[in-house]
């Protein structure tokens, strides 16, 4: 899939690496309606394809992402008219309804069967912490910084963050910037073990990406999947369940041939080459 028709992003697939760029720079890459809507289906449909075996999501400009954008805030969908009345039931169940479907925007990074790779620079505040605590790798520019910026005007955040940033930043630091609303370094975040590597620039950054990214898409795409799947179960789980979890998915997933391949290409001395993801079907008939 390769296409700039989206007022978000700009996305191309090449050597099995999808590039997700957020392209509106004259905004900090704030997230704005259509922000909403093109995320999950652009990461659905590069999920389910065949092309890609990974991801990377970046931005051009200054920033990376400087979250939700003020128009949003009004809601995602304005209400019938006269639907539910004066009732405040009727609005609290929208409300909520609309917070999770925007949580579903990022639970597609971990719902997807391909690795997504984060790439930061400037700032990433409020959503945008959201969006890349989704994500399975995170690296930074020396300039990046990370700030829970929902406190700063007066709200929780619902989108991810303080349910994803606990997994990866000892909790007590999660506390701390998510009370107080103060921004988080590139070196801090490194030191906190929530970015994996940081970066003197941009292009730095962006060149040692593709390089990781290019690492991951060589790997048999069905053992990178169960591997995904697998950690992303064990965080929530038990160590025993996650066990009898990666049983049961081998049982089923564990493919001789992908084995075969990679032993053949290392007494060889040659890159394996495995086959492409089949696609997924969504749905009965599909």
């Amino acid at each position: 899939m390769t296409g700039s028709d989206y007022t978000c992003f700009d996305v191309e697939v090449r050597d099995h690496i999808a590039s997700l760029v957020m392209k509106r720079p004259e905004k900090a890459n704030s997230m704005i309606l259509e922000f909403w809507r093109e995320l999950p289906q652009i990461t659905d449909e590069i999920s389910t394809g065949t092309d890609a075996r990974v991801v990377v999501l970046s931005a051009i400009g200054r920033h990376f992402c400087s979250g939700m954008d003020l128009a949003v805030f009004g809601g995602f969908e304005e209400p019938a008219s006269g639907v539910g009345g004066g009732h405040s039931s009727r609005a609290r169940a929208q409300f909520r309804n609309t917070a999770l479907r925007a949580q579903q925007t990022f639970n597609a990074f971990e719902q997807s069967r391909l690795p997504v790779i984060a790439a930061v620079q400037g700032a990433c505040v409020g959503g945008g912490v959201d969006m890349v605590s989704a994500c399975d790798l995170r690296y930074a520019t020396q300039d990046a910084f990370f700030s829970i910026q929902e406190i700063n005007i007066g709200m929780t955040a619902d989108v991810g963050t303080l349910q994803r940033m606990p997994k990866l930043v000892p909790e007590g630091v999660v506390r701390e910037l998510a009370y107080t609303g103060r921004r988080m370094g590139a070196q801090e975040a490194l030191d906190r073990g929530f970015v994996n590597a940081v970066y003197d620039d941009h292009a730095a950054m962006m060149e040692a990406v593709d390089d990781i990214a290019a690492q991951i898409a060589a790997k048999s795409p069905m053992a990178i999947w169960g591997t995904k799947q697998s950690m992303n179960y064990s965080r929530d789980h038990s160590v025993a369940d996650g066990l009898e979890y990666i049983a049961t998915w081998n049982a089923a997933m564990f493919d001789t041939d992908d084995m075969g391949e990679a032993f053949r290409a290392q007494m060889d001395r040659r890159e394996p080459d495995f086959p492409d993801h089949r696609p997924l079907g969504k749905g009965f008939g599909a």
